[in-house]
């Protein structure tokens, strides 16, 4: 079996686990067996982190069916592999050749050296990161709710923003936390860090150990850090600037509020369709110049080796850098003195027409399926699908079965990645020696 093969089935199998582990009476409020679609679509939703819900997972599920949610979305974010990895490391067991090539391509590393070093280090990470979130969020949770249910809502909602999900066990997401400073910055922050990767998080620590203790040594930063962090920084300035603007004279939305008010709202509205899910507006009453920009947040997502999803920050940079380049009439393609390789050229464009011809795809069928529904609801909800972001107009649970079936679909490919279960389907790519002649063709 091929390394691709491997994750695309681990996903799944861990999505079936979820599903039978949903639809047991325990994992329901009343007690009774669940819907068989529920079940799958909430179950894909947690396993790819998403946070799309077809129904209210702070009613309908008890203590245990959101626990089960919880370490979906848990086994989600780390990934498969990592996960799995890990496992084998507690009970001492060493892997083989072919899992060490799996944990490369999952983490999209160089090399083989060091994986299970890499591996404790992630969970070192992820640990640190959700646990100080709780601590963050018990103020704002336990006055209200009592220290057993507030401990409970603070573990829930710092998994999931940490792993870039946005299921949450109020009715209205956090809306009624959405001129809490505390909570929209502790929630954004683990967003942020979540979805920066964590290589850019190891190359952060170092940094401020090097200051911190005055050592003399000269950190490079690597070009992943660069790009991440600049490309990240300016999206989310780009973000709120743009959501306050729009937003701000309607009164559905964030229009009443006072400009403290408004900035925290645009602020979250400019971090979480990269790609959490939490929402602290009414999505529905957005306008629909919000909804689209909006659109366009969740399709770029976050960066590579974080547990976001959408196309990457660093496959925009590549496409924006190639366009440059032409504009410029250069023939090589450059990001910070750094001459980018064909190879890496040829996979963001790769990524870019399979991510746009799914979405496409998916829009068509959902709107042959439901075509009572508004094209600009369900391509927000596709894109929010693909992207694992978990946003919605509220149209998730009303939507036919037929559409949900896409919508589950939509989110595994989102999750796995367009490009790496096509090498599952048709086998690993290989390269070849045979080299053809080249010839002019009019583009543009």
């Amino acid at each position: 079996m091929t390394v691709s093969r491997t994750i695309c089935l681990g996903f799944m199998a861990v999505i079936t686990v979820g599903t039978i582990l949903l639809m047991l009476p325990i994992s329901t409020s009343d007690g009774s067996w669940n819907n068989l679609v529920v079940a799958l679509f909430t179950s894909t939703s947690a396993v790819c982190v998403t946070g799309l819900s077809v129904v209210d997972p702070g009613t309908y599920f008890s203590f245990w069916g959101q626990l089960f949610i919880a370490l979906l979305v848990q086994i989600g974010g780390l990934g498969y592999m990592t996960t799995t990895t890990f496992l084998i490391l507690l009970i001492g067991h060493k892997f083989d050749l072919r899992q060490k090539m799996a944990i490369q391509q999952a983490l999209d590393r160089p090399g083989m050296q060091g994986s299970a070093q890499v591996i404790r280090s992630i969970i070192a990470t992820t640990l640190i990161f959700e646990i100080t979130g709780i601590f963050l969020l018990l103020p704002a949770f336990v006055p209200q709710y009592g220290w057993s249910q507030g401990l409970w809502l603070a573990i829930f909602h710092s998994v999931n923003s940490w792993n870039n999900a946005g299921f949450s066990l109020f009715k209205d997401n956090l809306i009624g936390y959405q001129t809490s400073v505390l909570v929209v910055f502790t929630v954004t922050t683990l967003i942020i860090f979540g979805g920066i990767g964590y290589q850019v998080i190891l190359e952060m620590y170092l940094w401020l150990r090097d200051r911190i203790f005055k050592q003399k040594t000269c950190l490079i930063f690597s070009l992943d850090f660069k790009v991440a962090t600049s490309t990240t920084l300016i999206l989310l300035i780009l973000g709120t600037i743009a959501f306050f603007c729009i937003e701000v004279r309607n009164p559905a939305t964030f229009g009443n509020l006072d400009l403290g008010g408004q900035f925290l709202v645009a602020w979250f509205q400019s971090v979480t369709p990269r790609t959490a899910g939490f929402n602290t507006i009414d999505i529905s009453k957005m306008t629909t110049a919000g909804l689209f920009i909006t659109i366009a947040f969740m399709f770029i997502g976050a960066s590579p080796g974080g547990t976001g999803g959408g196309i990457k920050t660093t496959t925009l940079r590549v496409l924006t850098s190639c366009t440059k380049a032409i504009l410029q009439g250069k023939e090589e393609v450059l990001l910070y003195d750094r001459k980018i390789a064909i190879s890496l050229i040829l996979k963001a464009v790769g990524v870019l027409v399979a991510s746009v011809a799914t979405v496409i795809l998916a829009t068509v069928l959902i709107s042959l399926t439901d075509p009572k529904l508004d094209f600009i609801q369900i391509l927000f909800e596709v894109v929010s699908a693909f992207a694992t972001v978990g946003l919605s107009t509220g149209i998730t649970g009303t939507v036919s079965t037929a559409a949900k079936l896409i919508l589950i679909i939509t989110m595994y490919i989102g999750r796995v990645g367009v490009l790496l279960l096509m090498s599952a389907i048709l086998g690993d790519p290989r390269p070849t020696r045979i080299h053809y002649p080249e010839e002019n063709l009019l583009v543009g």
